[in-house]
């Protein structure tokens, strides 16, 4: 792959959505050079790609996009995230690094090696999460300066069972979970994924995943920028693990299309 040809699309949506929903983990393509560095074998690595993926998430966004009266923006990352995981803090602040899943894993999900532990994140970094990044922020303040806000929803899926490398999976793994921010989370948007999904079953807050990603240039400085993680459990909508999707994935599409619905609706209003 040539810096010519990005690693993510940003597909665009109507012009007075503030609303990007970002699908950071659905695909599990593997540039070969990359896969080079990578230590386990064809099928092992087949296996971790059922577990890590969240696997049919970008068409869950597509088909929300497709249904909502106001089109949304797509932000789409086309490789697996054992290439660089572009929604983790790049340095010493991301926790994951506890368990070898900073932007560059070294440690599969259930704490096997993945690459070797002496491995320099630097070249994975600079080739592909930066420009991911900046992307990512370039399309954040287009939204800006087109409608005065950005809403950020993270699009995403975990596991029925919680995985051994999951910080904090001791508690609840409601059919939808909802990841929130102290800063750019707002109650009312929180509210509105929780009325939005209330048809797809229970919905928790920041169990078992808690958080949202907004670019580092607004993060914890800009509340304009709002953002919310939807996070589905896999069995609600497809086999697992790495499965085809099931019927439910036209339900969660329908829930995903009422909230950016609400959202450009919220910002419509007077």
């Amino acid at each position: 792959m040539t810096p010519a040809a990005p690693s993510f699309e940003l597909l665009p949506g109507a012009g007075d959505s503030p609303v990007i929903l970002h699908v950071p983990h659905s695909a599990r393509e593997i540039p070969a050079a990359v896969r080079a560095g990578i230590v386990l074998d064809d099928a092992a690595l087949e296996r971790e790609l059922d577990h890590i993926t969240d696997a049919h998430t970008a068409r869950l966004a597509e088909d929300a996009a497709r249904l909502a009266p106001v089109t949304p923006w797509r932000f789409v990352n086309g490789l697996s995230r054992l290439v660089v995981d572009p929604e983790r803090f790049p340095d010493e602040r991301e926790e994951m690094l506890a368990v070898g899943m900073g932007a560059v894993y070294t440690r599969t999900t259930h704490g096997d090696p993945l690459r070797p532990a002496d491995t320099d994140p630097e070249p994975l970094v600079g080739r592909y999460f930066r420009p991911y990044a900046q992307a990512m922020t370039q399309a954040v303040r287009d939204r800006l300066a087109a409608t005065g806000r950005a809403v950020v929803i993270d699009v995403h899926s975990y596991p029925t069972r919680r995985l051994p490398y999951e910080l904090h999976g001791e508690g609840p793994r409601p059919p939808v979970c909802v990841g929130t921010d102290a800063f750019h989370t707002p109650a009312w948007l929180a509210d509105l994924a929780r009325e939005a999904f209330a048809g797809c079953g229970e919905t928790g807050l920041d169990s078992p995943f808690a958080g949202a990603y907004v670019p580092l240039e607004f993060y914890g400085k800009e509340p304009r920028v709002g953002a919310l993680m939807v996070e589905i459990r896999r069995d609600t909508y497809m086999t697992e693990p790495g499965g085809p999707a099931g019927p439910g994935l036209g339900r969660l599409a329908s829930a995903l299309a009422a909230l950016t619905d609400g959202v450009a609706d919220r910002g419509a209003r007077p």
